[in-house]
């Protein structure tokens, strides 16, 4: 079994790979560096936000399915639920959750969601296939890059089903920042202005908004509703999660990191040294609060 998640270490890969200036691997070496983890100095993880799979407009160092799977092992996540680069770019969503189903299935770590297009007009099949076949906790959603709102009436049909099933339903603002984007693929973020309307009359829904930076008043008309939760993955910098905390109910913030298109190290120290979570509050956002989402 791979060695649990140790802070030294991680900082350490992360400086290697560049991502952190040789100032701040210093500065968070130092003694005095908090960081508020158990005495043998690693916390078990759930990474809510994954992908499998190719992105076709570059290779990404963490893309095989077995490298993934070792690092996140290396990094003591210990479940990771995983959608499928396919499901945003291939029309065939049967064959793309076919494959995904069966690439997760030789990794305990990996757990498969899904991905629906309301737009195609076999979504109620590639639903009922997820969780009747495949027996999917959740689906994943790209209202971007499948050109959608969620005002459309198919919309509100496919949240409507997917609760009644009993999935959780994971909400993807982006994929890659608008700067960096190839030029014949330019995706704005997905519009979620509707969204608190439209699940209104669902209270029961469970949803996850990836990938997002949202401000008021949009996040507080979210996170108003009982089953709304987010993700870590595009927040920059440390004191954004704890910033986050303080704007929502208690137990709605879960781990991220969007890997292997972002690096999971990256997401780790984000939390991990933010010096304003105490114990409970990283154990909350990196363990309990998804696996008490997937409960309920």
């Amino acid at each position: 079994m791979d060695a649990p998640i140790n802070r030294r270490e991680l900082i350490c890969s992360l400086a290697k790979a560049g991502i952190i200036s040789p100032s701040l691997t210093a500065a968070l070496a130092q003694p005095t560096a908090q960081c508020f983890v158990s005495q043998d100095d690693s916390i078990t993880v759930i990474d809510t936000n994954v992908s499998l799979f190719q992105w076709p407009f570059r290779r990404l160092p963490l893309e095989p399915t077995a490298v993934l799977a070792a690092k996140l092992r290396q990094l003591n996540i210990t479940e990771a639920w995983a959608g499928s680069f396919e499901g945003i770019f291939h029309r065939d969503l049967t064959s793309a959750n076919d494959r995904l189903a069966a690439e997760c299935l030789p990794f305990q770590e990996f757990r498969p969601v899904g991905t629906i297009n309301p737009m195609l007009p076999g979504w109620k099949f590639d639903l009922e296939r997820c969780v009747r076949h495949h027996r999917m906790s959740g689906i994943r959603l790209f209202p971007g890059y499948h050109g959608y709102a969620f005002d459309a009436t198919s919309v509100g049909q496919l949240l409507e089903m997917a609760t009644a099933f009993n999935v959780f339903i994971q909400i993807v603002v982006s994929i890659e920042d608008t700067r960096t984007q190839p030029e014949m693929l330019r995706i704005p973020d997905a519009d979620l202005t509707a969204l608190p309307d439209v699940i209104a009359s669902l209270p029961t829904a469970r949803l996850q908004i990836l990938n997002h930076k949202l401000r008021d008043p949009l996040l507080s008309r979210l996170s108003d509703h009982p089953g709304v939760y987010f993700d870590t993955a595009r927040l920059e910098g440390t004191d954004s999660i704890p910033e986050l905390c303080s704007k929502l109910p208690k137990q709605r913030l879960l781990f991220g990191s969007h890997a292997p298109f972002l690096i999971p190290e990256a997401a780790l120290i984000r939390v991990h040294e933010s010096n304003q979570l105490d114990l409970t509050q990283l154990q909350d956002i990196y363990h309990n609060n998804a696996s008490r989402f997937l409960r309920n």
